[in-house]
């Protein structure tokens, strides 16, 4: 009775926590969402509700532990595979650390450890994985592969990155506009590069999220058609506005924040000198972003340089 009466209390004051630092939580948010046992594969599969209720706990937990604090054992006893098909610093390290904080053990498992698909069916690897830990993340080359993977494991899987979808990115993305705007909804987002697995995972969250979207990518790096078709069904039944252009600046303007990518992603080394010359003016930087700010300069209360996304861009 002690725990409950001191978890309702706390969930009070977080709330009013968060209505201070202008961080508005949402009804929806706080309604009983049950997603245990569920795969991540793409936010498509994903409600509004959902999505808004892994965001509140997302910000509970950064709250609680990197503000507060506290160690909160969540996952104590409890361990993650995760497959790196391809490299990468941020999502190893976020990865690790934060499954570690919640007192779980990361296994990192690179292609020299797990040959999936190779010398191991994918089949197999499903099953002997299911034994061996309570859910795998896979940052893979093909979506396929991890559709594959879910087919057949008995436990969650968590794509860390495919060739179609990044959906860990976006809730990150989502989560830091949140934290700057205080709520979404009615937000404007430029998306200025690339039409990739990044920029997918935004066209299937955003409408849901009453967040326009702004795609400005130089002509044949248009993203996914059927990703398209979707986006554009979601924008029509959210009542959101979403744009295709090739212009950066047309792009920028009214927006309430620019995001990019990388133009080269691991595997198209072979395309740089030819993405180096088609990408030419997609690049952010602060300096880039001032100047489109300048050019724009109908101005948009909601927009601030501090409160640029910047990636690293070649």
């Amino acid at each position: 009775m002690f725990a409950l009466k001191n978890r309702i209390y706390y969930s009070l004051k977080f709330a009013k926590c968060c209505q201070s630092r202008n961080f508005r939580v949402g009804k929806a948010t706080l309604e009983s969402v049950n997603l245990k046992g569920s795969s991540f594969l793409t936010l498509k599969d994903f409600n509004a509700e959902e999505i808004k209720h892994i965001l509140w706990v997302s910000a509970d937990l950064k709250h609680r532990i990197k503000h507060r604090g506290e160690y909160v054992p969540l996952l104590q006893g409890k361990s993650i595979a995760m497959i790196f098909e391809k490299r990468s610093t941020r999502t190893r390290m976020s990865t690790e650390t934060g499954f570690s904080l919640l007192g779980g053990h990361p296994c990192f498992l690179t292609p020299q450890d797990i040959h999936l698909g190779v010398n191991e069916s994918t089949t197999d690897t499903a099953r002997v994985l299911s034994g061996l830990a309570d859910i795998v993340l896979a940052r893979v080359y093909s979506h396929s592969s991890l559709e594959h993977l879910d087919r057949d494991a008995s436990i969650p899987i968590i794509n860390g990155l495919s060739d179609l979808y990044h959906p860990i990115q976006i809730l990150a993305d989502l989560l830091t506009l949140q934290e700057h705007y205080g709520s979404l909804k009615g937000l404007t987002l430029a998306w200025i590069g690339d039409g990739n697995n990044v920029l997918h995972s935004f066209m299937m969250s955003l409408a849901k999220l009453g967040v326009n979207l702004k795609v400005a990518t130089p002509k044949g790096y248009e993203p996914d058609a059927n990703v398209t078709q979707e986006a554009q069904r979601l924008s029509k039944k959210f009542g959101t506005k979403l744009q295709f252009l090739t212009d950066p600046v047309e792009a920028a303007q009214d927006s309430s924040v620019l995001v990019t990518d990388t133009w080269v992603s691991m595997g198209q080394e072979e395309e740089k000198k030819k993405r180096l010359k088609d990408f030419h003016g997609y690049q952010i930087t602060m300096q880039a972003a001032d100047f489109l700010y300048q050019l724009v300069q109908a101005p948009n209360p909601n927009f601030h340089a501090c409160e640029l996304q910047l990636y690293d861009s070649i």
